[in-house]
């Protein structure tokens, strides 16, 4: 596994990072061994970076990485969850759930340290609340040694610029923005991040599953158009002995600016696929013609949060 050093910190992280929220039976119903299993292949391909959150599971994916992680040694990894967001309508981005979150994650997770931690889905809300309230809090309880590094999530690239032109953070990450079909983050975003000493973190090089086989969940809200040019591309590949899931991550982590491409899932299987298409060429004639395919939809994303953080 290839590492990169994230903006000014001091962590390398890996260009494939291990997400957990399918570990909070996002997709479908775990079994407590698949997660266990997932956590322990993903940490032995060199995928140490660990990213959660209260929300995935409604606690359940913290719980399960705790005790995955239990036996580890605290220093073979590196741990980022998030707070502000609990539920799918539940937002609370107050200092005092600030402080209360920190401390139930690192609970649930058996650390008495965070490496990242990230203000979830910050668009929800009003934005000005995390750059007065938020960040100020979280800063507060990095001097008590349970955080060593902050910063905020979400999708719309309006978000990024807003904050950060008022407020200093040590990274971001953004999901579903710079994919086969989608490289809003690289082309809009992560010029002035890199500009303003920001790390940077994708997640989601296959879209939700879109730049997949499987069944797409049904709070896809990708237009219809979008969904036709992608299982137009999954078959091209198909055709050519190509799973367009390997040409996705590929072409993520290919990009140097991502420090990190953060992919999910609760089956080791698909973990072990991960690393080694991370360590094959890609198919750069392939690639052409499947983002050809995706040229009349490309950037096409959808609104999320308030319509003014769009």
């Amino acid at each position: 596994m290839k590492y990169r050093k994230l903006g000014k910190t001091d962590l390398e992280l890996p260009v494939v990072g291990f997400g957990a929220s399918s570990l909070g039976q996002e997709f479908r119903q775990v079994k407590l061994d698949e997660a266990l299993q997932s956590v322990h292949t993903a940490l032995d391909l060199g995928m140490n970076l660990i990213d959660t959150s209260p929300f995935y599971g409604r606690g359940m994916s913290e719980v399960m990485l705790g005790i995955a992680l239990r036996d580890i040694g605290r220093e073979s990894y590196t741990l980022c969850t998030k707070l502000g967001r609990y539920d799918l309508e539940h937002f609370d981005f107050s200092a005092k759930r600030v402080a209360e979150s920190i401390d139930i994650s690192l609970h649930r997770l058996g650390t008495d340290y965070l490496d990242i931690i990230l203000v979830h889905d910050i668009e929800f809300v009003p934005m000005q609340q995390i750059i007065d309230e938020t960040l100020p809090a979280i800063q507060k309880i990095r001097e008590q040694g349970k955080v060593r590094y902050i910063g905020f999530s979400g999708y719309p690239q309006k978000i990024f610029k807003f904050i950060i032109d008022q407020i200093g953070v040590d990274c971001v990450l953004s999901y579903n923005q710079y994919t086969l079909q989608n490289t809003r983050f690289a082309d809009e975003t992560v010029p002035y991040l890199k500009e303003k000493g920001v790390g940077v973190m994708n997640a989601g090089p296959f879209s939700a599953r879109l730049l997949t086989h499987a069944s797409l969940p049904t709070w896809l809200k990708e237009p219809v158009e979008v969904l036709s040019a992608a299982r137009e591309a999954a078959q091209l590949c198909k055709n050519r002995g190509v799973d367009i899931a390997q040409l996705a991550l590929q072409f993520s982590i290919a990009n140097p600016d991502m420090t990190t491409t953060i992919a999910g899932s609760a089956n080791p299987e698909n973990i072990r696929k991960w690393a080694q298409w991370a360590e094959s060429p890609m198919d750069q004639e392939l690639l052409n013609d499947v983002l050809e395919i995706f040229k009349p939809v490309k950037n096409i994303g959808h609104r999320e949060g308030l319509k003014e953080n769009n």
